[in-house]
């Protein structure tokens, strides 16, 4: 158990200092994700009274398409580097790689919505600080990254990886997204919390269902 702790916290650690010298993640989840919240804020301009109806679906639509930009580096700076070999022949459980790409997933993800928030909020005129959206981007990034992780690792070793991520993922992971945007559409419209419990036990399950799925499956999905 405290081998696979320190592999986690070593992968991990790689992981963030990597980012933090490069900034490769963050910078393309980040830029990408705001040019698609300013197409969509130029888009419905002079057509939507309500904006507010569709920030929802426009902010998870920015989260998912940032999310997938960065999955898709995950694994694939390992292999290009030839580094992946040398993370599966550490000693130490397999899922340990999975645990700690996935942690890092989350980790960059949510820096990146951290800064996207106040964009949306600002270019839409909406309130999201409050507790059940916050909530609500943490669960549904964990989803999203949990999921992604495990697809990416299946993604890498192809030759058309990035074609291949997003088709595998979208399909599986859009219970999390239909779960998130009406849970931050009820919300904005002030939902009763009886009402949101459904979209809640809908996501959190997938997410807890999916994260024990992928470390029991991850050492096969791996396997050469």
């Amino acid at each position: 158990m405290r081998g696979s702790l320190n592999k986690i916290a070593a992968i991990l650690w790689k992981d963030i200092r990597s980012e933090w010298r490069s900034k490769e993640f963050f910078s393309a989840m980040f830029i990408f994700a705001a040019l698609t919240i300013f197409v969509f804020n130029f888009a419905f301009e002079l057509h939507i009274s309500n904006r507010k109806a569709v920030v929802p679906g426009i902010m998870w639509v920015a989260f998912a398409f940032a999310g997938e930009l960065g999955l898709s580096r995950s694994f694939a700076l390992e292999q290009d580097k030839g580094s992946f070999s040398g993370l599966l022949l550490a000693p130490g459980d397999r899922s340990a790689i999975y645990v700690a790409k996935a942690l890092g997933n989350i980790l960059f993800m949510l820096v990146s919505e951290a800064f996207l928030l106040p964009m949306i909020m600002a270019l839409f005129n909406v309130n999201l600080a409050n507790t059940t959206i916050l909530l609500t981007v943490l669960a549904g990034t964990i989803g999203f990254a949990s999921v992604g992780t495990l697809i990416s690792a299946i993604a890498v070793n192809t030759r058309a990886r990035e074609v291949l991520l997003p088709v595998l993922l979208f399909p599986v992971v859009l219970p999390v997204l239909i779960a998130a945007v009406y849970l931050t559409s009820g919300a904005l419209n002030g939902a009763s919390a009886a009402e949101l419990a459904g979209w809640w036990k809908l996501l959190l399950t997938y997410d807890l269902f999916f994260i024990v799925l992928s470390v029991m499956v991850f050492d096969f999905v791996v396997e050469e």
